[in-house]
């Protein structure tokens, strides 16, 4: 599939998401590449700092770039993403605990063993409003209420059944959660944020984060408008 098509089904399914979840931003489209001639086309690099999370939420608003591991602030966010090796004081729980998040850097630890992570070393990434990606996403983020969460989750097991499992530990949410996870398992995650992003990204209280598998995002769109007719 040429790019001109991908860009034409991803604006198609972006619109059904918006549409029918009633969604004030974009869904955003996150692609991982691997080796720097893989880049699509038309995207520059991010030219400052910032963390993943803010990333994500820029590129909710409309903002379409790439980012390597130089531009992210957040050096947990950007390892659990392949784009670095994790920081030993992360890797440990005690970065963690000495936040405070964690009662001992025991807890902190097997905490972070279970954090999912990309374990190849990334490029870059890419960030973009799925409407505007010319590129097969790997995760689709949605930043959403709990309603639209809850019809998201209607809309996964609509067709096979099943359950949605949500995974997290209110730790590395945008990044390993919704990103890493999804990533390497090919299977959604709801997750809660963390103190990070809503502190520095600035997603509200009555937000949660999804993220989806790029792959099945066309049969998530068209579950929702199944669901609709139903």
């Amino acid at each position: 599939m040429n790019e001109k098509s991908i860009l034409k089904d991803n604006n198609f399914i972006s619109e059904q998401l918006k549409d029918n979840l009633k969604l004030d931003i974009s869904p955003v489209a996150i692609k991982l590449i691997i080796h720097e001639k893989d880049l699509p086309e038309g995207f520059k690099r991010l030219d400052e700092k910032k963390r993943h999370c803010e990333m994500v939420k820029d590129a909710s608003s409309g903002e379409m770039f790439y980012a390597d591991a130089d531009n992210q602030s957040c050096k947990g966010g950007s390892a659990v993403l392949g784009l670095e090796n994790l920081p030993l004081k992360i890797e440990t729980g005690e970065f963690y605990y000495k936040l405070g998040r964690f009662k001992s850097i025991g807890s902190g630890k097997r905490t972070m063993d279970k954090v999912p992570k990309i374990d190849s070393m990334i490029y870059a990434i890419v960030y973009c409003p799925l409407e505007k990606a010319n590129f097969q996403a790997d995760v689709i983020i949605v930043i959403a209420n709990p309603k639209q969460g809850m019809l998201i989750s209607q809309a996964v097991v609509y067709t096979l059944g099943g359950r949605v499992e949500a995974n997290f530990a209110g730790i590395q949410s945008v990044c390993a959660d919704a990103v890493a996870g999804p990533y390497t398992t090919r299977n959604p995650n709801i997750t809660l944020a963390c103190s990070g992003s809503r502190k520095f990204a600035d997603f509200g209280d009555d937000e949660l984060i999804i993220g989806l598998n790029g792959e099945n995002i066309g049969c998530i769109g068209t579950a929702l408008n199944l669901m609709k007719k139903d």
